[in-house]
């Protein structure tokens, strides 16, 4: 009897450390182009939270912007969402949770969305204007002590689809650029920014551009970038544990 009780105990105290665990929202709605490694990048993030303390929800249905449903989250990862995303009322619904310190972190097309929503635009911090053919370029590191560029090379040499960006917030925190001589159609300049970082309103924002290829989600560099990303946003949110 003794060991049954202390084996409910463990178990009881077991799931309440789970549940304690903080929980992101990953939202992939497309409603422009579709990116099919947004088929491999879920479940990498999955993985991601499993191996690292987090749990992780997804949905494609904007309808669960409600103030209701983003309580329970720490952090929404914008998973190379395009189009327009939110009617108003989901809009009011997304400001409100960044004001009340929610983290943000947006992958690849996360910034192919929204753009008739000019906070939409200063919250992720650029808007998509176009891009080349996908190529082999070279990305510098800006700020080496960040927690989600600090294990990366100096010179980080990989094959993605690279944006050339408008709307450039100036308050944005650059923690990767990329080399323009080191590839074709470039169109930003000598400081052409590819990964950021910023507060924003209340809540933290995290950006990086690359992630449209299927490779990045089974590439640990990458993988690495972005669950450092999902820590910076989780900050010292009150459901991050």
């Amino acid at each position: 009897m003794k060991k049954i009780v202390v084996l409910l105990l463990l178990l009881t105290a077991a799931a309440g450390a789970w549940a304690a665990r903080p929980r992101v929202l990953v939202f992939y709605k497309t409603a422009g182009f579709y990116h099919k490694s947004i088929e491999v990048g879920l479940p990498a993030i999955y993985r991601l939270g499993v191996e690292n303390g987090f749990l992780v929800d997804s949905t494609k249905d904007s309808g669960a912007f409600t103030d209701a449903n983003l309580k329970n989250y720490a952090a929404i990862i914008f998973l190379s969402t395009t189009g327009t995303l939110f009617d108003e009322a989901q809009q009011k619904t997304l400001q409100q949770y960044v004001h009340n310190g929610g983290g943000i972190v947006g992958i690849h097309a996360a910034t192919d969305a929204e753009y008739d929503w000019p906070w939409y635009n200063q919250m992720m911090g650029a808007w998509f204007l176009s891009h080349p053919k996908q190529q082999t370029a070279t990305l510098n590191i800006v700020d080496r002590k960040h927690i989600s560029t600090r294990h990366l090379p100096a010179q980080w040499v990989r094959k993605d689809e690279w944006y050339n960006f408008k709307n450039i917030s100036k308050d944005i925190k650059v923690l990767l650029t990329i080399d323009e001589k080191s590839y074709e159609g470039g169109k930003n300049g000598d400081f052409h920014p590819m990964a950021w970082y910023h507060n924003f309103e209340g809540g933290r924002v995290f950006y990086t551009e690359l992630g449209h290829v299927d490779e990045s989600y089974t590439d640990p560099l990458f993988l690495k970038h972005i669950l450092g990303g999902i820590r910076y946003a989780l900050g010292k949110n009150k459901k991050w544990k």
